[in-house]
């Protein structure tokens, strides 16, 4: 275990539990207010050329957000006990991807405060991809 706390595993784990803690906690937000999440996503998007939509977006984001999540989730594990960080990179390649869609959507909705507030989270996950990779 001394070894472990002497590597760059520890970083690799934190980063994975960043993304498991920041995308499960969002995708099963969107499953338990499904209702809510519709109706904010709805309005948000109601003069975009994506409102027609929403309901499939929706599903689709939540689907990517549990997948980063639980990804990052075993891949932290997976670090812990020795087997790699492949698991993790998934979890960050799938992380990056929720982000890319979830800026596409806020620029599209003529959010750019929202937009902007994204970049850290995808700047970190790109930077995760290199080191889990």
């Amino acid at each position: 275990m001394l070894e472990f706390f002497q590597s760059s595993d520890i970083t690799k784990v934190l980063l994975a539990t960043f993304f498991a803690i920041l995308f499960l906690q969002s995708g099963i937000d969107k499953i338990t207010d499904y209702a809510g999440n519709l109706s904010w996503l709805t309005g948000h998007f109601g003069k975009s050329p994506l409102k027609n939509i929403v309901p499939m977006m929706l599903i689709t984001i939540t689907i990517l957000e549990v997948a980063a999540g639980g990804f990052s989730a075993v891949g932290a594990v997976l670090i812990i006990l020795g087997k790699g960080s492949q698991i993790a990179y998934f979890g960050a390649v799938l992380s990056s991807l929720s982000l890319v869609m979830l800026f596409f959507g806020q620029r599209i909705a003529k959010d750019y405060g929202g937009a902007a507030g994204l970049v850290p989270y995808f700047v970190v996950s790109t930077i995760a991809m290199a080191l889990l990779r």
